[in-house]
């Protein structure tokens, strides 16, 4: 598997807020219109009437994204195996209404934190705040209606080394108990150089604690039908975060040596699903955060997966302090998804790069805290191939 890093983000994805973006040529969306590398469509209607949209981004490689602004979501990513075969590596729905009824956030932006806040309480300036526990006793991935059950503002963009999507959504002061007007923007972009990046930048009216969180369910077979148990992973990362029962940190940042969670070597994810140790009781198989290696805030190499049977692998590098490590351990095949393939346990896996969960009470984990007049910055990068 190659080691090298990626290219350099291009320069307009990595401005403050992408103000470079208003030099490029506004689009109009239509029911059906073709902008180059970019086709954007009807996805569906939402219950108030708004229309979603589905947009189309293919690369030199024959490599195909698509994403909707319901969600900001990853719909589906198609990239070719050893034998140049094409097939769809990501786990999800064939409609809007999947996505619409989906309670396991598939591919979708996780916001405002992405994760898990103890009790669903912080405090924060001696003030504190009170947030749904829909992850009883816990909040998770926002709330109620977290970022992934929004209608984003989208704006096709298209450069010589590839096109992308950024999407823009405008959290109210208050809603689901977070403090500040919050205004994120997700660009996702694919390059000929078979990288996806996905870009997270937000500002915000008031003291805040954010963590937004890509969530896409990955199966490189290519086949929903298949477990994820005999691809290979790698974490480079010398500490995980232990958690209690409810997945709250509980005894800081630990070292993987000696343990089921050290993956600094390729290992095959299930030789050691089940064994019988407390943290994968405690997540039911694995449900974590590792400690990047690293520098927070430089880009560096976080997770490299590979599919032995079809030769796909895959990368990810970040700025990021942690990546959740996610085996769809709750997936129990009462959901249908694509192709009216069922959801079965352990058919699709998270790498998730992000702050460590319930920072915002935990902040000697990493910091969670945004303020006016600050950019929050999070980069990942996801590298395709096949050997």
């Amino acid at each position: 598997m190659p080691s090298r890093r990626p290219a350099s983000l291009p320069d307009a994805l990595t401005s403050p807020l992408h103000i470079a973006l208003a030099a490029l040529v506004l689009f109009t969306f239509t029911a059906c219109s073709n902008t180059g590398r970019v086709v954007t469509t009807d996805y569906g209607t939402l219950e108030d009437g708004r229309t979603a949209h589905l947009f189309t981004l293919k690369n030199k490689q024959g490599t195909v994204a698509r994403l909707t602004d319901f969600g900001a979501t990853l719909v589906s990513l198609e990239t070719a195996d050893r034998d140049g075969k094409t097939a769809d590596i990501t786990i999800g729905y064939d409609t809007l209404e999947g996505w619409v009824n989906d309670g396991s956030y598939m591919g979708v932006t996780a916001g405002r934190y992405g994760n898990r806040i103890a009790k669903g309480k912080f405090t924060l300036d001696g003030k504190t705040f009170t947030l749904a526990t829909n992850n009883d006793p816990n909040h998770l991935h926002g709330g109620n209606e977290g970022f992934g059950k929004k209608l984003w503002s989208a704006e096709p963009i298209e450069k010589e080394e590839g096109s992308g999507v950024v999407f823009t959504y405008v959290s109210p002061d208050g809603e689901e108990g977070y403090p500040g007007e919050l205004t994120s923007k997700v660009t996702y972009f694919l390059d000929n150089k078979n990288q996806l990046y996905v870009i997270f930048e937000a500002e915000t009216t008031k003291p805040t604690v954010i963590n937004l969180v890509h969530h896409t369910y990955w199966n490189l077979t290519g086949d929903a039908r298949q477990t994820i148990l005999d691809h290979e992973l790698r974490l480079n990362a010398d500490g995980y975060v232990p958690t209690d029962a409810t997945g709250i940190p509980n005894a800081g940042i630990q070292p993987v040596e000696g343990t089921p969670m050290d993956f600094r070597k390729h290992r095959r994810i299930g030789d050691r699903i089940n064994n019988d140790h407390v943290q994968l009781k405690n997540g039911l198989g694995y449900d974590h955060c590792w400690a990047v290696n690293g520098e927070p805030g430089t880009m560096r190499l976080a997770a490299e997966l590979y599919d032995p049977e079809s030769g796909r692998w895959m990368q990810i590098e970040t700025d990021q302090p942690g990546i959740q490590f996610y085996t769809g351990n709750y997936m129990d095949g009462s959901v249908t998804g694509k192709g009216g393939v069922k959801q079965n346990h352990r058919t699709g896996l998270c790498l998730e790069t992000q702050v460590h969960p319930d920072s915002p009470n935990q902040p000697e984990l990493s910091n969670a805290v945004l303020r006016p007049g600050q950019t929050y910055k999070h980069t990942m990068v996801h590298r395709f191939g096949a050997k």
